[in-house]
């Protein structure tokens, strides 16, 4: 079956098309349009340009299109879209305001251009369902957790994606089918072997690491919304609240201005003076640039904090994972992760992670007692999956549901 999956931006969409099949999982096409005037020119681009690639000769060949949503009031996992998914999206916008508004508007947009095509949404929160209850609780009034303050977790299709692969490249093929079918499952999976403990650490634009436990979340680095956590490229992360009060009296903020200047000067950006992009950060850094110096440090600093938490939360490691943009490509920040933990049998192979750019490999040397990995990961390839799976649960109707 075709799956299209969309990434939708305030104008912009980029897209992948997949063939899945039985045994088979083809990438058909990608791309992507950017200062598109409204979600509907943005469709017609896409349906287009899979037509001139030859992908689709016509749109009714979609068994679906799929969303990597972020969160929604009361829904999480992999779902329909629906009258009360897209309200419950809406409800949320201001947990999320770069990301719910767009993708409500284009959600719309899609059902009705291609009212017959099942629209499915796979939310970022949804590898979080089974994390203990105490990983989830802010130490806040309970009037305050009812009313929806919680720590929910993202970039859930990318730790999934980890977390079926460590598995599967650890040989531990139980946990991997219970990673597969967790969605339609839930947590109830029988396992056959000892625990697998896995650290997953996603750096890049937007960071968070995860702790897994058998195939299972038990807690993240993200909270209530995905500008908490490590300091992201432009985001704060982590910040003690009293600070927004005392910089509105230090420097005359208002509250907005402030909330704009935590979620779109700082970050990597603040710490580095101006620079959000990992290589211009780097290179300055070996220019001497102190704060470009400082901007890594402290990006190397929050993600040992966290996986440190984890492993601790774990009882030890049997892997560490380094996946997203920098995860992915950046030696520097790797080494500085593991730097000094050898006693905790955490070994890099430093010839080895010079070279390893963008690829599989496995970063440890041989007989180390916690596998070091690199793992790109898909995220949209999750998505897919998780459509495909949704819609062979239910026997593939060929309408969407409406409310």
């Amino acid at each position: 079956m075709k799956i299209l999956v969309v990434n939708l931006g305030s104008t912009s969409l980029k897209y992948r098309l997949f063939e899945l099949g039985r045994g088979e999982e083809i990438l058909l096409a990608r791309g992507g349009f950017e200062r598109v005037a409204d979600a509907s020119a943005a469709i017609e681009l896409c349906l287009a340009a899979l037509k001139e690639q030859g992908a689709l000769r016509d749109e009714r060949e979609l068994a679906a299109v799929g969303f990597k949503a972020v969160l929604a009031r009361g829904v999480s996992g992999c779902v329909r879209v629906n009258d009360q998914v897209l309200e419950a999206i809406e409800a949320y916008r201001g947990i999320a305001p770069v990301h719910n508004p767009i993708y409500a508007r284009g959600m719309r947009e899609f059902r009705r251009r291609m009212p017959e095509t099942p629209l499915i949404a796979l939310f970022e929160t949804a590898f979080y369902q089974w994390v203990p209850e105490a990983a989830t609780r802010y130490a806040v009034p309970e009037a305050w957790f009812e009313a929806g303050v919680r720590r929910f977790g993202f970039h859930g299709a990318s730790h999934k994606y980890i977390a079926e692969r460590s598995a599967e490249m650890l040989h531990r093929e139980d946990v991997a089918e219970r990673v597969r079918r967790l969605y339609l499952d839930g947590a109830s999976r029988r396992l056959s072997g000892e625990d697998l403990r896995v650290v997953s650490c996603h750096l890049g634009g937007s960071s968070s690491v995860t702790g897994i436990l058998n195939g299972l979340a038990v807690g993240t680095s993200m909270g209530m919304s995905p500008q908490s956590g490590l300091p992201q490229n432009d985001r704060v992360g982590d910040l003690d609240p009293m600070a927004l009060a005392f910089v509105g009296r230090a420097l005359g903020l208002e509250p907005g201005a402030a909330m704009a200047a935590l979620c779109g000067q700082s970050g990597l950006k603040g710490l580095s003076g101006g620079m959000n992009d990992i290589r211009d950060i780097e290179a300055a850094s070996a220019r001497g640039d102190r704060r470009a110096r400082l901007a890594l440090e402290v990006l190397v600093h929050e993600t040992r904090r966290y996986v440190g938490s984890f492993l601790l939360e774990l009882d030890g490691l049997d892997a560490l994972v380094f996946t997203g943009g920098i995860g992915e490509n950046s030696a520097a920040v790797r080494s500085g992760v593991c730097a000094r933990l050898e006693r905790l049998g955490i070994v890099l192979d430093e010839a080895v992670n010079a070279s390893a750019h963008g690829r599989e490999t496995t970063l440890s040397p041989e007989g180390a007692r916690v596998k070091v990995l690199v793992i790109p990961t898909n995220e949209e390839l999750v998505v897919a999956r998780e459509a495909r799976r949704l819609l062979e649960a239910e026997g593939a109707p060929s309408k969407p549901e409406r409310t």
